[in-house]
């Protein structure tokens, strides 16, 4: 499977869907002009991995900013990850949030409740570069 990986900018989140790799990441801010068209690989990509997916499928989120419409395409990724879990397969999602956002601390508690699945939520630092 060929991996997806996308370059974060201001408006779109970095993606790195390598199946090779321990971990599915979406790290970022997500406030793309067209959500549909930024999110239509990582659907796409994300039903093709659950065709024949990892013994352990690890998906992280490491939002910054989320706009309205990218937070209804990361709970429509939330919910193909709980379909994941649903047919049998070891799906653990982690949501990180830096220490001193408490809004996107919720944002990991509301999905996973939305969702009814585990969400592991972990308290990330900043270091000096990102502040």
């Amino acid at each position: 499977m060929e991996a997806l990986i996308l370059e974060g900018s201001t408006d779109t989140p970095g993606v790195n869907f390598d199946k090779n790799s321990d971990e599915l990441i979406i790290k970022g801010s997500s406030m793309p002009e067209d959500v549909k068209e930024f999110y239509s690989p990582i659907m796409n990509w994300i039903d093709a991995y659950f065709e024949s997916p990892n013994d352990i499928t690890k998906f992280v989120f490491e939002m910054v900013y989320f706009n309205t419409a990218s937070s209804k395409m990361i709970l429509d990724i939330m919910y193909k990850l709980k379909d994941g879990i649903d047919n049998g397969n070891n799906v653990e999602v982690t949501w990180k949030y830096y220490e001193d956002d408490e809004e996107m601390m919720e944002a990991g508690e509301d999905f996973a409740e939305i969702v009814e699945m585990p969400i592991e939520l972990v308290s990330i630092y900043h270091t000096s570069k990102e502040k």
